[in-house]
């Protein structure tokens, strides 16, 4: 039905605006008169909701429809209508601005209509008196600007409708962001805060407080629509999530509202956020308690958060700890005496006047004659002695953005009409002039308040948090943190936690979650066919970690380091490798040098018996050095055992492998000896002539010098370098050398090798030699070991992981050398210091005859 009208009425303002010859001006429809008027020689018009709604008599479509029937006076509109007339009388009362230009005013009731908002504005642009016929339309608009309207919607379809005539309409409270689109809205003009910042400041506030998921009621229309869709994009960019959203309009049935009903109840989230306005809540606040709505964590928008109207409906504390977003405090010097001083409403308008007495004070001026109970005006009641809406100024803000706008409008025209001690001319600016003009406009109010539009129409955003405590069983607003989108994004928001009290009048921030945080050390992983704010928290992989809640995904550690026990930290990974500090590696040092000393003991035992025969009798010369090349073997095992280096890498091997070859060298020409000296016993042998004391040093110095060609060769083409093992375990890393050429290195054991079996084959064969003492029998077991241990090294040394492989490489060297050293040399010790009867020649050479 209003769709029908809006639209006739538009043509109708089409037909009255026509400018073309031979279509001439009368009057369409009825005559509409203001509700509040006052002559001048330029009228701003207002367009106010002085009526919450209205009754439609005839729905038959039989007739035409009679004018609306408007219905319950509404005092805040009143409140705003005192605020225009205080704006327009203290212009006309000035000295410095529109000197000798007075402003009037007129204004219509929208009766909350859309259909009605349109009419009126059409209304205030046209003229509403009867034109003579013949006269041509060419006259210029009623008024110069419209201040109004209260509700989005209704200030949406005015301004289209006189957008094209450039007429500037200026709101004081349609919030919807879609009227900042200048395209389709070319002269709307506001000094409320667009909802684009209202609905952020509310999303911003609601993930401060920890609550990702959160339930939704929005008025059905566009304010309640297109701020939940603002607050719905600003909220999921935060990761909050909107459980439902439901519409909700004073005119739903009573089966809708059960549906919402139902749905809160059946939800998991505790906090709802409420895009509605104060009406709404006259009926929603009933339907909450029968129903038995409470505890719910309410965030309200400034349509209703400092409303007493609402506070005063709220008798059951359903709405009690709320918290929301409300227009910053300003300042009028003179407003509030001026709106609480009704009386100049009666010369501004009778009709309204009447009707707004009666609402104010419960009486009546006409009484009937069946209504003996009614009270009778008398005309001398008295303000001070009601409590109402209209003694309530708790919606300040909104007054002093009525007075803004009129004043934009005197600035505009103080400018345009180039007055400076008085004003040249009367003469009412072109729309489209003016309107330009007024985008521009920049002022102060005399309280010190800088007003200016931006590129689209509004305001700059600044906001009070506001948190609803009950005090002596009443609700008062508090002011518990601040909002101003001037300010750099992650400033713009501050809020007072200590100051907030909750709902059901707790101190403990309600929580209202999908599913709890995930602490540092998981990751979130969405649960399917679900909104984002609800997941699984899934354990991050070994090697990963998440040092924060929430962390949508786990992040690899560098290279060196490893994820911690509870994987929300990436530490330094263990370095392993055989250190002298560990049990091992002291083991395997006091081993190593325990053979040592006990080298150089029998070395000084065998140089203190040196003139023996049983030291004489294979060659001391080799015995010496081959226990100088098994102390050194013992030592070098040393260099195994520590933090790996360029030059322990370097050395453990080759030193490892020339003193090994050197110690078998000598044993190898010991064996050599024993049989050689088998050899030139027989008759004509002349064979020690060619294996003398000088061909044994070089046979030993020429099996070393081999040794030593394959170290050159290995260390000039690749030689051994530490290296960090990264593979072999992952949360440490082994410190070990690289062989550099794996040729090189099992060249210099295979050749260790080679020289081993060489000596075990002699000595093979000089084991059953015709001596008391032969040496070869030991040499045999010494060989035997020393081969057993070094095969069995290989698949241990293959298969040994990290510092165990550098300590199978040590045993082999200690075993090896132990053997050598107990098999060759322990025997002859044991004659020398236990058995001295047995050190002599006869006894060496098998000479004395065995008892």
């Amino acid at each position: 039905m209003e769709s029908i009208i809006t639209l006739l009425n538009v043509v109708m303002a089409i037909i009255n605006f026509s400018r073309t010859n031979g279509n001439f001006c009368s009057l369409q429809g009825e005559q509409v008169y203001p509700q509040l008027s006052k002559d001048g020689d330029i009228i701003v018009g207002g367009i106010f909701p002085f009526h919450r709604t209205w009754k439609i008599t005839d729905m038959s479509y039989m007739i035409k429809p009679s004018p609306l029937n408007c219905v319950s006076i509404d005092f805040r509109t009143i409140q705003f209508s005192q605020s225009l007339i205080f704006a327009i009388e203290e212009i006309n009362n000035s000295s410095s601005l529109l000197p000798g230009v007075s402003l009037g005013y007129k204004m219509h009731d929208t009766c909350s209509s859309t259909a009605m908002g349109v009419r009126m504005a059409m209304a205030l642009v046209n003229g509403n008196e009867n034109s003579i016929l013949d006269e041509l339309c060419t006259k210029p608009a009623q008024v110069q600007a419209i201040i109004g309207e209260t509700y989005s919607s209704v200030s949406m379809a005015i301004a289209q409708s006189i957008g094209p005539f450039s007429i500037p309409l200026i709101s004081h409270d349609a919030t919807c962001e879609c009227l900042s689109d200048k395209r389709k809205y070319p002269s709307f003009l506001r000094t409320v805060p667009s909802d684009f910042y209202q609905s952020r400041a509310m999303a911003e506030m609601v993930k401060q407080f920890g609550w990702t998921w959160v339930g939704a009621i929005r008025r059905d229309d566009d304010y309640g629509n297109n701020g939940m869709a603002a607050f719905t994009e600003a909220a999921e960019q935060l990761g909050v999530c909107l459980e439902y959203s439901l519409p909700f309009f004073r005119t739903y049935s009573q089966e809708k509202v059960l549906r919402i009903i139902q749905q809160i109840k059946s939800s998991t989230s505790r906090v709802i956020v409420a895009f509605v306005t104060s009406w709404d809540f006259e009926i929603l606040l009933n339907v909450f308690h029968e129903h038995n709505i409470t505890g719910y964590q309410w965030v309200g928008t400034e349509g209703w958060i400092t409303d007493s109207t609402v506070a005063r409906l709220d008798k059951h504390k359903i709405l009690q700890g709320a918290i929301g977003v409300a227009l910053a405090q300003t300042k009028v010097t003179g407003l509030k005496e001026f709106i609480l001083d009704i009386m100049p409403l009666q010369s501004a308008g009778g009709a309204i006047f009447t009707e707004f007495w009666e609402a104010l004070f419960n009486c009546k001026y006409t009484v009937q004659n069946d209504s003996e109970d009614t009270t009778v005006c008398t005309g001398q009641e008295k303000l001070s002695e009601t409590e109402n809406a209209f003694t309530d100024l708790s919606l300040m803000p909104i007054f002093c953005n009525v007075y803004k706008g009129v004043y934009a409008v005197a600035h505009t025209l103080h400018d345009l009409l180039g007055c400076t001690k008085t004003c040249p001319t009367k003469k009412q600016p072109d729309p489209l002039t003016f309107l330009e003009h007024l985008k521009r406009v920049r002022f102060k109010t005399k309280d010190g308040e800088e007003v200016y539009f931006d590129k689209n129409g509004d305001p700059v955003a600044k906001y009070e948090i506001i948190n609803w405590q009950t005090i002596e069983d009443h609700h008062e607003f508090v002011t518990v943190g601040l909002y101003d989108s001037s300010f750099p994004a992650q400033n713009r928001l501050t809020v007072k936690m200590a100051s907030i009290v909750w709902a059901q009048n707790t101190n403990q921030v309600p929580v209202s979650v999908c599913s709890e945080s995930c602490p540092p050390g998981t990751r979130k992983a969405v649960q399917k066919g679900k909104p984002i704010c609800c997941f699984d928290c899934i354990p991050c992989a070994e090697g990963e970690i998440s040092n924060m809640t929430d962390a949508i995904k786990c992040e690899q550690c560098y290279q060196d380091y490893w994820s911690n026990q509870h994987r929300n930290e990436c530490v330094k990974k263990e370095i392993e490798f055989l250190s002298y500090e560990e049990t091992m590696g002291i083991l395997l040092t006091a081993v190593s040098i325990i053979g040592t000393f006990m080298t150089i003991i029998i070395a000084i035992i065998f140089f203190r018996h040196k003139n023996t025969p049983i030291v004489k009798a294979n060659n001391s010369e080799l015995s010496f050095l081959l226990l100088f090349s098994l102390a050194l073997c013992f030592l070098c095992s040393l260099t195994f055992i520590g933090r790996p280096s360029e030059w322990s890498c370097v050395l453990r091997h080759t030193a490892f492998g020339i003193t090994f070859v050197l110690c078998i060298s000598c044993v190898l020409g010991k064996t050599i000896v024993v049989l050689m000296a088998f050899r030139a016993t027989l008759p004509g042998s002349n064979v020690m002539k060619w294996f003398g004391p000088l061909q044994q040093r070089l046979s030993v110095l020429a099996f070393t010098l081999i040794q030593v060609l394959i170290c050159v060769l290995w260390l000039t083409t690749s030689p051994p370098f530490p290296f960090k093992n990264l593979k072999h375990y992952k949360e440490k890393i082994i410190l070990e050398c690289q062989l550099g050429s794996a040729v090189g290195f099992w060249a210099v054991l295979g050749y260790i090798g080679l020289l081993a079996l060489l000596c075990f084959v002699l000595a093979f064969l000089a084991r059953k030699l015709p001596d008391n003492f032969n040496e070869a029998k030991f040499i045999t077991f010494s060989m035997l070991i020393f081969c057993a241990v070094w095969i069995t090294f290989i698949p241990a040394y293959v298969s040994s992981p990290g510092k165990f492989t550098v300590a199978v490489e040590i045993f082999a060297i200690l075993a090896s050398s132990f053997a050598l050293l107990f098999c060759i040399f322990l025997p002859k010790c044991y004659i020398i210091i236990l058995k001295p009867e047995k050190n002599t020649k006869k006894q060496i050479m098998g000479k004395v005859p065995v008892n």
